[in-house]
């Protein structure tokens, strides 16, 4: 019962948070990216590198802005991990080896991060710093820019422009990120989060032997890990480690963090397309399906239906006593209804159902309410695919706020939707298939597959959090997963510019008598029940093999 109190004190703090800044953050991000005006700052970095900030793209030259500026970063990212050796704060950690490079390049440069090695034995701060942290910040930009580009394409008529994303890019990471993330980084620090160049301090163990606790700059890197819904712990147990994470009140700041641009962003789009009740709709359907979640996880791992959490009174395992089941299911389903990956628990250890949800969030694909940017332009499409089947059911010709869905538009939504399920289908069904695959797995049978299955629906969604059973060091998993993230990363956003400058193309069509509204619980449940049916025809016949089967056992 205290368990359950404190999970619901915690859940009312953060819904509260969550909505007195949902407002002031909501319109203040809806300015940023509407202004004309550059600050000196920027201007500098405009001069520095070229970038007239007054130009505007079309949607192919946007995407090769973003395919251009990953590709360099994941270069450099991997070149700052071969080198370690020769940069400061190196500790004596050596360089990084090249699948293990390549992998952390490609997942943080992604938003996925992904995280295939132990942290606080391999990386050293500088890379730490320099490298990931650097990263966290311009994959979460990115995805930024993205969705503000897409946002356009539904208020912009008759252009072929988009907006620059360099200028995007700028603003989000310099008006945006940095000062909210210098601001809870500090926050951190006072709850308790530490913040250290040392490698480690000497302790004596009761033994009387011994051994080094490793130290980082943590709550620098903590900030904006949650903030850009990134999910990298400078420490392998991630935001289960007291240093990441030690009490109830940090683990109430990183999830207000995880959540609060994505919720604030459909404030945001409602502001910039002219119709605010276009926002909360969005949000309305973010929040069902988070609440939906968050119950399953809950019931679940309070009442698990096996031995051993019968006999203890609740499902315990994998579980830091200073959080509880509570606070656990609330983290666990946050971090894999957006795009953060992170974890303050085990969640290979969660039972059946309880793992079932996280995984059912990242097959929803991540827009409950999604990562930063990567869930308002990917509930966006499913909006799309909503409003398409709508048309079909009444026979006429679709339309979403004010343009026309056409051939084009429709095409571009759905390859949106069907990169993830395709390398999440096809990577678990080729990995059952390897002779190797039953020794990477730290549990056979249907909590094998499960295994298999979350890993390829967190790097394909770029989450990047895991069931810990599985071991993901063989050339087999490296690549493979790089794969997976970069395709789930890349392919939709290519999908959705492409989709963007149609719509901006577009002249606004006036609505009528005929026109569906989409202000009301009639599109709400529509756009639920689509979110709802896509998943479940994708990707039932593989939960019915995986959690349900082991649920049922």
């Amino acid at each position: 019962m205290t368990d359950t109190v404190a999970g619901l004190i915690q859940l009312g703090l953060l819904l509260a948070a969550l909505a007195v800044v949902y407002k002031p953050l909501g319109d203040y991000l809806a300015r940023v990216f509407s202004s004309e005006k550059h600050l000196k700052l920027e201007k500098s970095l405009y001069r520095l590198f070229r970038v007239n900030p007054d130009s505007e793209q079309r949607w192919p030259t946007y995407a090769a802005g973003v395919l251009g500026f990953s590709f360099v970063s994941v270069v450099l990212l991997y070149l700052l991990q071969r080198l370690q050796p020769l940069l400061p704060w190196d500790l004596g950690r050596g360089s990084v080896s090249p699948g293990v490079a390549f992998n952390t390049a490609i997942s943080f440069v992604t938003n996925t991060n992904w995280q295939s090695y132990v942290p606080e034995t391999t990386m050293g701060h500088f890379v730490q710093m320099a490298g990931l942290t650097v990263q966290n910040f311009l994959s979460a930009a990115v995805g930024l820019a993205v969705a503000i580009a897409v946002t356009r394409g539904f208020v912009r008529a008759k252009t072929d422009r988009l907006g620059n994303f360099w200028v995007d890019l700028t603003r989000g990471t310099v008006r945006v990120l940095l000062p909210m993330a210098f601001v809870f980084a500090l926050v951190l620090v006072a709850l308790g989060v530490v913040q250290s160049l040392k490698a480690g301090v000497a302790v004596t163990n009761p033994d009387g032997s011994g051994s080094t606790i490793a130290l980082a700059p943590a709550a620098s890197q903590e900030a904006i890990k949650e903030l850009g819904t990134n999910g990298g712990g400078i420490f392998n147990a991630n935001s289960a480690h007291p240093f990441e994470n030690p009490n109830a009140w940090s683990n109430l700041v990183q999830l207000f963090l995880i959540l609060v641009i994505p919720v604030s962003l459909t404030r945001a789009f409602g502001t910039l397309v002219g119709n605010r009740r276009q926002g909360y709709v969005l949000l309305s359907v973010m929040g069902l399906l988070w609440a939906a979640s968050l119950a399953l996880i809950w019931f679940s791992e309070a009442y698990a239906n096996n031995p051993a959490a019968r006999a203890a009174g609740a499902s315990m395992e994998g579980k830091e006593q200073r959080f509880g089941i509570g606070s656990t299911s609330l983290f666990a389903d946050t971090t894999t209804g957006t795009s953060t990956g992170a974890v303050n628990g085990a969640h290979d250890s969660l039972s059946g159902l309880g793992g079932g949800g996280p995984l059912l969030n990242m097959l929803y694909g991540e827009i409950s309410p999604g990562g930063v940017g990567t869930g308002l332009y990917g509930i966006l499409v499913l909006a799309i695919i909503a409003m398409f089947l709508a048309g079909l059911m009444v026979g006429r010709t679709p339309e979403y706020l004010g343009k026309k869905l056409g051939k084009r538009e429709v095409t571009c939504a759905a390859i949106a939707m069907l990169a993830m399920p395709t390398v999440v289908l096809l990577g678990s069904g080729i990995a059952l298939l390897l002779p190797g695959t039953a020794g990477a797995l730290g549990n056979g049978g249907a909590h094998g597959l499960s295994e298999i299955l979350y890993g390829y629906a967190s790097t394909g969604n770029n989450n990047g959090s895991a069931f810990g059973g599985l071991t993901a060091t063989s050339d087999w998993f490296q690549s493979s997963f790089a794969v997976a993230m970069a395709f789930g990363r890349f392919v939709p956003i290519l999908a959705v510019l492409c989709l963007a400058g149609s719509l901006a193309a577009q002249r606004k069509v006036p609505e009528t008598a005929g026109t569906l509204p989409t202000t009301g619980p009639l599109f709400a449940t529509l756009l639920t029940g689509t979110v709802v049916l896509v998943a479940a025809l994708t990707f039932i016949p593989s939960l019915a093999l995986g959690p349900i089967a082991e649920a049922l056992a």
